[in-house]
């Protein structure tokens, strides 16, 4: 459980990261969708 917590606030930090460097809408649906992927692979 604790790897799985770890991971989870690996990406959301990741994840502002990335929503923090992007300069238009279009990156910030390219991180989103990015960030969606690898919660996915994540969980399986």
């Amino acid at each position: 459980m604790k790897r799985e917590t770890l991971l989870c606030v690996v990406l959301l930090v990741a994840f502002i990261s990335g929503l923090a460097a992007c300069n238009t809408m279009h990156g910030v649906g390219k991180d989103v969708e990015a960030g969606g992927k690898a919660i996915q692979k994540a969980a399986h």
